[in-house]
């Protein structure tokens, strides 16, 4: 269930497990109030199936880091041990050179100005610049984080970012079923993609602008009329 909220509103979330995405903010309540939950902006109030994860869709253009979200970004400089890294935020995050799988002082990643690495925001907090790592945290795993090479990165909405990680969206599963394919979705409204033939990364892209909701609004039967007119 959605409901519509608005800078403010208190949010009935309660799970022995909470997480707090994009948009709530927990503040601390005097005498018996306790603690509560409110919207920090205006959009959609969204949570999980078993309601341990809640967050607040809007219509928002710029990405505003949230604790546990996949991003894609852009290594803009090098600064001593690791690297400030542009993901479509108000502020550069910040990567050590260290939160790699594997990673010590003597073995880091030497990553060049404009690699492109998929992320875990580790840290974010309005009054400091946003952490990140390329690891699980549980496993210390790269879990396909790190960096990508090749490929492509699709700019789109954050909506269709997170339309894109819904399992019973269409798109690339429809993709997949066509030819091979690579695909990192950054909750900042980037996604890189890849595949074996150039035209086949064109496609992706060019389905994914086409589906997103701030561009062509295409349903699954319209992508399908897209990819015939592509030859793919």
């Amino acid at each position: 269930m959605s409901a519509t909220v608005l800078p403010g509103t208190t949010v009935p979330a309660q799970h022995v497990n909470l997480k707090l995405g994009p948009g709530l903010l927990q503040r601390s309540g005097a005498g018996e109030a306790g603690p509560s939950i409110v919207s920090t902006r205006a959009g959609t109030l969204n949570h999980s199936s078993n309601g341990s994860k809640w967050w607040v869709e809007s219509n928002s253009r710029r990405y505003i880091p949230a604790p546990q979200e996949s991003v894609i970004g852009a290594i803009v400089q090098k600064v001593g041990d690791g690297f400030r890294v542009d993901i479509g935020s108000a502020h550069s995050a910040s990567l050590d050179g260290l939160a790699f799988e594997g990673a010590t002082k003597r073995n880091k990643p030497n990553l060049k100005i404009g690699c492109l690495v998929y992320a875990r925001v580790s840290l974010a907090h309005k009054d400091m610049e946003p952490e990140l790592e390329c690891f699980d945290a549980q496993t210390r795993k790269s879990e396909g984080f790190g960096e990508v090479k090749g490929g492509f990165l699709v700019r789109c909405s954050l909506k269709m970012c997170r339309d894109l990680l819904d399992p019973k969206h269409f798109l690339l599963p429809l993709l997949g079923a066509r030819f091979p394919l690579e695909a990192a979705v950054g909750m900042n409204g980037r996604v890189w993609v890849n595949a074996k033939e150039p035209k086949q990364i064109i496609a992706i892209s060019r389905c994914i602008e086409a589906v997103d909701p701030d561009g062509g609004r295409l349903d699954e039967a319209g992508v399908k009329v897209l990819l015939g007119a592509l030859d793919i």
